[in-house]
C-alpha cells in the first residue's frame, strides 16, 4: 500500500564533521635549497601541510622573501662550508636534502676543485644534517628524511662524473640511514626524478639551442628527454607532491627506496 509523505519531509542531515588536520601539523621541517626550483615547491608543500619550514639557502633574498611568506625561518648559508652545518636546527622532524649543483665536462678535462665541490654540497652536506638531526628524530620516535636524488643516481650519463658519483653516494647514504633508523620510527628514502622544469635546467635548454643551432623544444625532445619515455619535463610541484606523500601518515612502511620520477628512462 502506498504511504503518503509531506512534501517539506527531508532525510536526516548527516552530523557535520571539523575539518582534516593536515598531516604535518606541530611538525618542523628543514629544505636545503630551498630558495628555487625543486626545493622551493618542496617547502611550499610541505608548509601547506601544516608544518613550520625552515628555509636553507645561499640566496638570501629569496630565502627570506619564501620564508616570509610560508611563516617559516630562512637560514642563509653556503653549504659548500661543512661547519655551517652546526648552525642549522637540530630539532627537526623532516629533512630534505635537496641542494646541489652541477657542472660538465669529461673526466679527463673536469676540474679537481670543482669535483670535491659537488661532493661537500651533495654527499657530505646531507650527511652532516643528517648526523645532526636524527638523534632528536630518534628520541621523539618520528622523522622522515627524503633525499633528492635523480635518475642519475640510478644510472649514468657521460659529461657528468661529479653529479652521478654524488647522487649514487646519496643513494648511499639513504639507503644506510633507513636501516639505522627503522628502530626508531624514522624512515629515509631517495626521490629520483628525470629532468625537471628548474630555472638550472631552463638555463641548460637555453645554452644547449644556441650551441646546436636547434630549438629549446627540439633540445628537450631530442637530447634531455632521449632516453625517456615521456617527454616533457616535470613540475616541481609534481616532484614535491612525492616528497609530502613519503613524509605522511601513510608510509611509515617505506623506507630504503627510490622512488623513481623518470618518465620510464630506467625502464629502458
Amino acid at each position: 500500500m502506498e504511504t503518503s509523505r509531506r512534501p517539506d519531509h527531508q532525510p536526516a542531515a548527516a552530523p557535520a564533521q571539523a575539518p582534516a588536520e593536515p598531516v604535518l601539523a606541530g611538525r618542523t621541517a628543514l629544505v636545503t635549497g630551498a630558495a628555487s626550483g625543486i626545493g622551493r615547491a618542496c617547502a611550499q608543500a610541505l608548509a601547506a601541510a601544516g608544518a613550520h619550514v625552515h628555509v636553507v639557502d645561499r640566496a638570501g633574498e629569496a630565502a627570506e622573501q619564501l620564508a616570509k611568506e610560508l611563516g617559516g625561518t630562512a637560514w642563509v648559508v653556503d653549504l659548500s662550508e661543512p661547519d655551517v652545518v652546526d648552525t642549522l636546527p637540530a630539532d627537526v622532524d623532516v629533512v630534505v636534502n635537496n641542494a646541489g649543483i652541477q657542472h660538465v665536462a669529461p673526466v679527463h678535462e673536469f676540474p679537481p676543485d670543482r669535483f670535491a665541490l659537488i661532493q661537500r654540497v651533495m654527499v657530505e652536506t646531507p650527511f652532516r644534517v643528517l648526523r645532526r638531526t636524527l638523534p632528536g628524530m630518534y628520541e621523539r620516535g618520528w622523522g622522515r628524511v627524503v633525499n633528492i636524488s635523480s635518475v642519475h643516481g640510478l644510472r649514468a650519463s657521460p659529461y657528468k662524473s661529479a653529479y652521478v658519483t654524488a647522487k649514487h653516494a646519496l643513494e648511499g647514504l639513504s639507503k644506510v640511514v633507513a636501516l639505522e633508523a627503522a628502530e626508531h620510527g624514522v624512515t629515509s628514502n631517495c626521490v629520483c626524478p628525470g629532468y625537471v622544469r628548474t630555472p638550472l635546467v631552463e638555463n641548460q635548454i637555453a645554452d644547449q639551442a644556441r650551441t646546436h643551432g636547434i630549438s629549446e623544444e627540439e633540445v628537450i625532445g631530442r637530447v634531455m628527454l632521449e632516453r625517456s619515455a615521456l617527454k616533457r619535463l616535470i613540475e616541481p610541484a609534481d616532484v614535491a607532491e612525492a616528497v609530502l606523500w613519503l613524509c605522511g601518515p601513510r608510509t611509515g612502511h617505506i623506507t630504503g627506496s627510490s622512488l623513481s620520477m623518470d618518465g620510464g628512462w630506467t625502464a629502458n
